[in-house]
């Protein structure tokens, strides 16, 4: 919960610190990509150090990273100070302290029928983490500005340590296996890979992590654009949180139901859909208000029908490895995201004929400054539809050594 609050706080920092520094969107936002792709591969090392030394070690080795890396953030002078500490370290910190580490050993902790039920119950979370840390961290800015805010987010940090202590118990390996169904991490990499479904999964959360990554860290800036306060920003984002507990328990109680690929189809369709209507809507309280909750609904209820399925695949032996490889394809959208929201927000002159097309025929509602995001919006709802389409042959089912005939 804490993890996910803090990292879902870094967008309310984009233009304070970008304007003390009078530096472009293009450089903050690069610094947040690399947190996102450090996030990402970080997660995949990490999965395999969990799986061989267990969940604990890992939780409180990137709590440290996780920390050193905010309080830095406070102090980064220039870009590359910036890359490394909001980037590279915080990343680090993440990818082991979130879902990739905490849901395995979650699982672990439950009778196989209830696995499902228990990653929506870890998704929800994280969630809540981001409906009560950032309008915590907005009331932090408002009282001692940016730089103290970091420096006492740096210093929260430090209680996830004895938050994670009761994971202590189903830290070790994943499952007891026997020498014919054993495998090495090599083994067990080589034989998800050699599975199309696996891929098809593994593609399909490159756009999971290019929306949330964009919407987390550009919404704030966008409505500061539209002539919204950064407390509506902050609201927005809360919305988001506390929908998405709703969201992410339900996809956790249905993919236990329902088969899990279409589930994933339906909600890259809807997110699609729901970036659509608030893009064309006049910008009100009452669409960002619409927008936060149907966004919010299906934010992170990708994760568990995702994790389930890689579950059903190959078991939780390597959950943690194996799903932190379809989570750097998230991270990798992550990076796209927000790079990509930074880079054609600076160089909107450059695509000035497409967002001309996206206000005059596409019926976008944006203008003044941010309709310079309008093309990034679009990328986003093309993004939604083609991960729908991606997720539809997928077949849940077991694999390898684990199918039955």
């Amino acid at each position: 919960m804490m993890s996910f609050g803090f990292r879902s706080s870094f967008g309310l920092f984009v233009k304070p610190i970008s304007e003390f520094h009078t530096w472009g969107r293009d450089v903050i936002a690069t610094a947040l990509a690399i947190q996102n792709l450090s996030w990402g591969i970080v997660s995949v090392f990490a999965g395999g150090l969990a799986d061989r030394y267990g969940n604990l070690k890992v939780i409180l080795s990137a709590v440290a990273l996780y920390a050193i890396g905010i309080f830095w953030m406070a102090f980064a002078s220039d870009a590359w100070a910036l890359s490394a500490s909001a980037g590279a370290l915080v990343g680090a910190g993440i990818a082991g302290t979130s879902f990739g580490i905490v849901i395995p050993a979650l699982m672990r902790a439950v009778p196989e029928d209830r696995r499902q039920w228990v990653a929506g119950v870890g998704t929800a979370a994280g969630s809540m983490g981001q409906f009560l840390v950032v309008p915590f961290s907005q009331v932090l800015i408002d009282a001692f500005g940016w730089f103290s805010s970091l420096q006492i987010l740096s210093a929260m940090t430090l209680l996830m340590v004895f938050l994670a202590l009761p994971l202590a118990p189903y830290s070790g390996a994943a499952e007891v296996v026997d020498k014919e169904n054993d495998q090495s991490i090599g083994e067990a990499l080589r034989e998800a890979f050699g599975h199309k479904h696996y891929i098809l999964l593994v593609v399909g959360f490159f756009v999971c992590g290019f929306h949330l990554a964009f919407i987390t860290v550009h919404m704030p800036a966008y409505l500061s654009d539209l002539g919204f306060s950064t407390k509506v920003a902050a609201m927005s984002l809360a919305i988001i949180g506390v929908s998405n507990l709703v969201g992410s328990y339900m996809a956790g109680v249905w993919s236990a139901r329902w088969p899990k690929q279409t589930m994933l189809a339906w909600i890259y369709l809807l997110r699609a859909l729901v970036i659509a209507i608030f893009i064309v809507l006049p910008p009100t309280i009452y669409s960002v208000v619409f927008f936060s909750i149907g966004i919010g609904v299906l934010w992170l209820a990708t994760v568990p029908p995702t994790s389930g399925m890689v579950a059903v695949m190959f078991g939780t032996r390597y959950m943690a490895l194996l799903y932190g490889v379809v989570f750097l394809s998230h991270q990798l959208g992550s990076f796209s995201g927000v790079f990509l929201g930074g880079y054609l927000y600076e160089q909107s002159e450059a695509f000035e004929v497409i967002s001309s097309f996206c206000g005059q025929y596409l019926g976008f509602a944006s203008y003044g400054d941010a309709s310079r995001y309008d093309l990034i919006w679009l990328i986003n709802i093309l993004l939604g539809v083609l991960a729908a389409v991606i997720h539809l042959p997928i077949k849940e089912k077991a694999v390898g050594r684990f199918a039955t005939t």
